[in-house]
């Protein structure tokens, strides 16, 4: 009891406080395929860092609500709104490919600052440090809760594994083959050890990763050797069985910074300029949480992106999960499309909540169809490959009992539709 008091005060503060989340990590790549994006769609997604709502909006939507109960992740996300419209390109790549600019105060002030709005414009007169490019942590990528420890995790490599000649030979690697010579002849055993293992055992290691207990519990509880056998194995998947060479998740967390050749979408100059030219005009910004953001709007929506915030809910407010996929059905288009990610290998807590549809009760298991093929190829093609499973599903409300059935004649039971990645796909 003690522990876990201990360790969500812990999560409160750091996530209180702070920035914490400097770059998405969920591959948009996957999420557009899985979603099948068009003009005609509406979507809402979580904010984090603001760069899948970027690379979503590349699709040519209607329109995104990003929602986020840190004010601090909008921030973010409303100063890649600003660059993107003031900046040119070079620029806007120093600062954000780059993780830095040199001459950010001035230009800051001349031509972002204004373009701000006004919870933003306070964070950033305070913060612009960020980008100075000085100090300890001369790269954006290493502030906030998520860059101190991407921060700690390079000086780990250089002082303590001195391991940063392999590591830049694995990101310049041309095959999985020459990938997987380096890691397994002179990385892995330098890398991984009793040290390395002890801290990512600590809660207050995870909670700047932004892993609630929950979260550790779910992995602790399900996988063979606990939380840190399973990031082991999700590094091995990474640096042995998936490209690096346009892996830019992984890239920015041990350098720092992105290449023109690898880099989120809304890094590459010619889709720069598709955002300046209207694109970027179609997101829109909200500090608050899912539900109260659903209860009160009249906005509907065609697709989701819940990210893994459900895994931290059902642990510690059921009611507010429940409620919160009341007002996700209630604003929903017919045949909506919904992804959410996990830490757990199984995720249980769906199919049963109960929701109200044309004054009638359904378990959400009736009500989904999960598309469980597409989920776990996709899921084994996961360049971040930090999550336990990913799903796919399809909300039916004009006949959602078409839904259950389908359900039960792939699975046998509605109870067990959820789509589960695949370690064996992903590790």
């Amino acid at each position: 009891m003690l522990a876990a008091t201990l360790s969500r005060a812990v999560f409160n503060f750091t996530h209180g406080k702070n920035l914490v989340y400097n770059t998405c990590w969920e591959d948009p790549k996957l999420d557009r395929i899985a979603m099948k994006l068009g003009p005609s769609d509406r979507l809402l997604v979580i904010t984090s860092a603001g760069c899948n709502a970027l690379d979503y909006a590349l699709d040519g939507l209607e329109r995104i609500d990003t929602v986020d109960v840190n004010p601090r992740q909008n921030a973010l996300l409303e100063l890649k709104l600003a660059g993107i419209r003031q900046l040119d390109f070079e620029t806007f790549f120093e600062m954000f490919g780059r993780g830095r600019l040199t001459d950010w105060d001035k230009v800051y002030r001349e031509s972002l600052r204004e373009a701000l709005p006004h919870a933003a414009r306070e964070y950033w007169d305070k913060n612009g440090k960020f980008f100075y490019g000085k100090g300890r942590r001369p790269s954006f990528y290493f502030r906030g809760s998520a860059g101190f420890f991407a921060w700690s995790m390079n000086a780990y490599i250089n002082r303590i594994a001195r391991v940063r000649p392999e590591i830049e030979r694995l990101l310049e690697a041309q095959t999985l083959e020459e990938q997987q010579k380096i890691y397994y002849d002179t990385l892995k055993s330098s890398f991984w050890g009793p040290k390395l293992e002890f801290l990512l055992r600590r809660d207050a290691t995870l909670s700047l990763l932004g892993v609630p207990r929950a979260q550790r519990r779910q992995l602790e509880k399900f996988y063979p050797g606990g939380i840190a056998k399973f990031i082991e194995d999700r590094l091995d998947a990474v640096f042995t069985k998936l490209p690096l060479k346009d892996n830019y998740f992984w890239r920015v967390y041990l350098t720092g910074e992105y290449t023109h050749e690898c880099c989120p979408e809304y890094l590459r100059e010619e889709n720069f300029a598709r955002l300046k030219d209207g694109l970027v005009d179609r997101i829109h910004t909200h500090t608050t949480t899912i539900l109260d953001y659903l209860e009160s709007t009249s906005q509907t929506y065609s697709r989701y992106v819940l990210l893994d915030h459900m895994d931290w809910l059902a642990e510690h407010h059921a009611d507010i999960l429940k409620r919160q996929w009341q007002s996700i059905v209630d604003h929903a288009d017919d045949r909506s499309i919904l992804l959410w990610r996990s830490a757990a290998l199984e995720v249980e807590f769906i199919n049963p909540i109960e929701v109200q549809l044309n004054g009638e009760s359904h378990s959400l298991g009736e009500l989904l169809e999960y598309n469980k093929e597409l989920a776990d190829e996709l899921h084994a093609q996961d360049r971040v490959n930090t999550y336990g499973s990913f799903d796919i599903a399809t909300l039916h409300k004009t006949s959602p009992y078409a839904a259950a059935d389908d359900n039960n004649e792939r699975t046998g039971s509605t109870e067990d539709s959820v789509s589960h990645g695949s370690l064996a796909h992903s590790g």
